[in-house]
């Protein structure tokens, strides 16, 4: 709880410091009060590149593995950004040990894993924070687009088409990323982000899920242990949604010659609003009822958050999560986004890869792993 002289200090540890962990401690040195105290990670040069992004002058305790480090009971707050498949096991001991944990996505490679650590979460004390790392709803322009829609500017949703055109996956430690058994395959990987926003921007519950997609371009002479990568890197996925709107991913990671790694479009009965979130852009159409005279009439508008301390990998968005995550901490509130969002931004991309797999649609009530499962708009 806040003091007389300030916020309380909070003890930061984060688990796995390769390329996100770093994000995740300069977003957090950034923060007011806020401290990193330990680190682990089995691959020294990672745990090198923990100490320099701490400074040589701040204490900095270092472990090989997640239970050693919550073993030492150096912090209030642990943040889980080691690679996917490592989610499951470390999440486990990592809830249980009752810290406050922010989890970058996805939430697991599997969704019986998935739906394993929902029901464990279920059973913790609500004074634990465990917070869903979906930094794409922090993005300002796409903040802007969700205020947008709960203005009304659109009207009800009815459309929500999201592109990314983007480079391919960078290289990561012993190159783990160049295989869906990995990362949970790449529409679970990088896509919950996007299917995340879908079921925000439509407040519905996703039922159908369409999808088509291959690796063609790139990895496709990278071979690791005799073993041939096997990352998608293109598709498109269609979502259905109860409510009777539905959304469009377009993906390509061939693409990085574009001026906007991401547009995010959402339509409505009485509007449109869109995100150019590289060039920080909004823009905005609405209906009029004499439609021609509202033929490519529109508003546009540069977003710029002056809170933003720290940019990063991802425009603030990380940086804002952040500063959510710790006042919810220090106040003693729920999670805004929880694992159950976390489950569901991954369910449809589980699905998609079914549907690709199976050129068929895929109904997500014969998910097992769902059935009976609340949902959360």
């Amino acid at each position: 709880m806040p003091t007389n002289d300030g916020p309380e200090q909070i003890r930061y540890g984060v688990i796995g410091t390769g390329m996100m962990g770093i994000e995740h401690i300069q977003n957090i040195l950034a923060l007011d009060n806020c401290v990193v105290t330990a680190v682990a990670d089995p691959e020294p040069s990672s745990l090198l590149s923990a100490r320099e992004a701490v400074g040589p002058d701040t204490p900095l305790a270092t472990f090989g593995t997640a239970r050693e480090l919550i073993a030492a009971n150096l912090c209030d707050a642990l943040v889980i950004a080691s690679p996917n498949h490592t989610h499951h096991d470390v999440l486990i001991p990592s809830i249980e040990s009752g810290l406050h944990l922010l989890i970058e996505k996805p939430l697991c490679t599997t969704l019986d894993d998935c739906r394993e650590i929902v029901d464990l979460v279920s059973d913790r004390p609500a004074s634990q924070v465990i917070w869903m790392g979906l930094e794409y709803r922090y993005m300002p322009p796409l903040q802007r687009v969700m205020s947008e829609i709960a203005k009304g500017t659109v009207g009800d949703v009815k459309m929500v088409a999201i592109r990314e055109h983007r480079f391919p996956f960078l290289v990561k430690v012993d190159n783990w990323n160049r295989f869906s058994k990995n990362t949970g395959g790449t529409l679970v990987e990088k896509c919950c982000h996007f299917f995340d926003l879908m079921i925000e921007a439509t407040e519905s519950r996703p039922v159908r899920v369409y999808a088509s997609g291959a690796q063609d371009v790139n990895h496709l002479d990278e071979v690791y242990d005799g073993k041939q990568s096997d990352i998608l890197d293109n598709a498109y996925v269609i979502v259905d949604f109860a409510n009777g709107s539905r959304g469009l991913l377009d993906l390509c990671m061939f693409a990085e010659a574009s001026k906007n790694e991401r547009e995010i479009v959402v339509t409505g009965t009485a509007g449109k609003v869109e995100a150019l979130d590289t060039e920080s852009i909004v823009r905005i159409g609405v209906r009029t009822d004499d439609i021609l005279s509202g033929v490519n009439v529109v508003t546009e508008e540069k977003i710029v958050d002056s809170s933003i301390k720290h940019q990063g990998l991802h425009h603030g968005a990380s940086y804002l999560e952040h500063v959510d995550f710790a006042g919810a901490i220090r106040a003693g509130e729920s999670a805004a986004v929880t694992v159950l969002d976390g489950l569901w931004s991954a369910a449809i991309g589980f699905a998609a890869h079914l549907s690709l797999d199976s050129g068929m649609p895929v109904m997500i009530d014969d998910l097992a792993q769902v059935a009976g499962l609340e949902f959360r708009s």
